[in-house]
């Protein structure tokens, strides 16, 4: 595995903090991290020390078997050659290391230590600040202008996993300019599998603040971890949604119980985070799924689950709020179900069934009616959520698209135009649908050099609405301006004036690891983990 962005999100303009923080470590922290580093250690002696006591699977000690490889050596003629060849080595005269120890002297006698001639070290009194520890004023002007976000940038979140190493990185958009680069990483635990932007400000050094710019990121792990947006080269999350957050004795002495795998309840996940949805009315509120088959309601307030769901049977992987009534979650699993029910009377559920595993469940924020669904076998539905059917076997879509060959792995709603639909494959390619008066058309379809395709969403704000952020197997990201493109401009001019006549298309990109036949395979390998098929797909021919 090379590179691969697994999933993005997008963070309107004027939330961020013009000046972002540099994390600064305080003593509290650091009373934290030692007592945790000895935690660790002490267990890691008590492993070592149970090891060194125990037997092998054939019933021999350690020792048993150190005593058998030091016969084996001196038995064996070329072990005990080698080593009298090492021992009595003259290439090793030259380094004198019989006297490695000894001081050398300068031409005045004195001696010379590593760290030269002692006279020559310059000191401090303990109230003067030291000039090469004291950063000069004009490189703290230059490093504060290097982090600063203006408010007219968007921030792009995108989870990433490079040679086995997870992080979450950071993008800056400048839409004018053209220019989209990483203004800072976040190391995760695992390969990330959805993120979604809070302006909830969750967890510790919150303060009084009523807003914020926060992330929650799901992983393999099971527990959901809270960062804030505006902080720097932070080493821990704000908040742990999950059995992580607990106290650190508990959580210590809990891992050490928990080598066997915990059963699902209702307090927190025991698998891998498939999906977040955060509750823009009731803003306190996120909502996750699981590859456990839970969905959980967290209370950020707290940190704490307020309710546990069990509608599913199988992995649930796709989660969206309904925009207008708050408390309705829609949910899609690999039972191949979808569930549309109010938070607040769970039992009150309608389902609705398909023909392969769920990828993706979003209303249509344009009529809220209405539903889409995406599926693993390259299918599109629309339903509306008036037509609660019997039983799943008997439900009626408004209209059945198949848009892709391979699994339909991303999708979304643009914002600012009814019925421009996007969507993303693992057959690495993006199309562009305009779906009015329920008959879908294709507009565009496009390879957008990404490999496959694991993420497709348009920017919130209306200004760059158009702005389409595409990521993949390949570990580029792109932002498509869909406006710039001919075929969408005469596709959608009747609804949108300003799109009238040609412009030259525009495609902003960060280029990275281009090992596209290792990250396709490495795609696969997620979506096996995942339990599902929803990643995996044959190559192009």
């Amino acid at each position: 595995m090379s590179s691969m962005i697994t999933t993005t999100a997008w963070v309107r303009r004027g939330v961020a903090a013009q000046f972002p923080t540099k994390y600064e470590i305080d003593e509290e922290e650091m009373n934290r991290i030692s007592k945790l580093a000895r935690m660790q250690l002490e267990d890691a002696q008590g492993d070592l020390d149970a090891a060194r006591e125990g037997k092998d699977q054939d019933g021999e000690t350690m020792e048993d078997q150190k005593e058998e490889t030091q016969d084996a050596m001196e038995d064996d003629p070329e072990e005990k050659k080698g080593k009298t060849s090492f021992n009595n080595d003259d290439d090793l005269k030259e380094y004198d290391l019989d006297h490695y120890d000894s001081d050398e002297v300068d031409e005045d006698g004195e001696k010379i230590t590593m760290f030269g001639n002692v006279k020559s070290l310059a000191y401090h009194q303990p109230n003067e600040e030291d000039p090469y520890l004291v950063m000069p004023e004009e490189e703290e002007d230059e490093e504060r202008e290097e982090l600063q976000i203006l408010p007219t940038d968007n921030l792009l979140l995108a989870g990433r996993v490079e040679d086995e190493v997870a992080h979450l990185e950071v993008y800056v958009y400048e839409d004018q300019e053209a220019n989209l680069y990483v203004h800072h990483d976040i190391m995760l635990p695992a390969i990330p599998l959805c993120v979604e932007w809070l302006d909830f400000p969750v967890g510790a050094n919150t303060g009084d603040r009523t807003t914020g710019n926060f992330v929650a990121v799901g992983t393999m792990e099971p527990d959901i971890e809270v960062w804030d947006l505006d902080i720097v080269d932070c080493m821990y999350p704000n908040a742990i949604l999950g059995q992580g957050g607990a106290e650190l004795e508990a959580d210590m002495k809990r891992a050490k119980k928990s080598k066997k795998k915990t059963k699902a309840n209702d307090e927190f996940h025991v698998d891998s985070i498939l999906a977040l949805a955060a509750n823009r009315q009731h803003r306190n509120l996120l909502a996750s799924a699981s590859a456990d088959r839970t969905v959980k309601l967290w209370d950020l307030n707290t940190t704490k689950c307020a309710k546990s769901y069990t509608h599913h049977t199988d992995k649930v992987c796709s989660l969206d709020w309904h925009p207008k009534e708050a408390t309705v979650l829609l949910t899609g699993s690999y039972d191949r179900t979808v569930v549309a029910a109010d938070m607040r009377a769970p039992d009150a559920k309608a389902r609705w069934g398909v023909d392969a595993d769920v990828e993706n469940v979003r209303w249509d924020i344009h009529d809220p009616n209405f539903f889409y669904v995406t599926t693993d076998a390259g299918m599109v539905y629309r339903y509306d959520v008036r037509n609660i059917p019997a039983t799943p076997k008997e439900s009626k879509p408004v209209w059945t698209l198949q848009a892709h060959d391979t699994s339909v792995s991303s999708f979304d709603i643009n914002p600012a135009i009814p019925g421009f639909l996007v969507t993303g494959s693992t057959d690495k390619q993006v199309k562009l649908w305009n779906v009015e008066n329920d008959r879908p058309s294709m507009v565009v379809s496009r390879k957008m050099d990404v490999g496959k395709v694991f993420s497709t969403t348009f920017a919130p704000d209306n200004e760059v609405g158009f702005r389409l952020a595409v990521a993949g197997s390949k570990g580029t990201v792109q932002i498509w301006d869909t406006s710039t493109n001919g075929a969408v401009r005469r596709a959608f001019v009747s609804r949108m004036p300003a799109l009238e006549g040609e412009v030259k298309e525009r495609t902003i990109g960060l280029q990275a690891d281009d090992n596209e036949s290792d990250d396709d395979a490495a795609g696969e390998e997620i979506g096996a983990q995942q339990g599902g098929d929803g990643w995996e797909s044959m190559d192009e021919d």
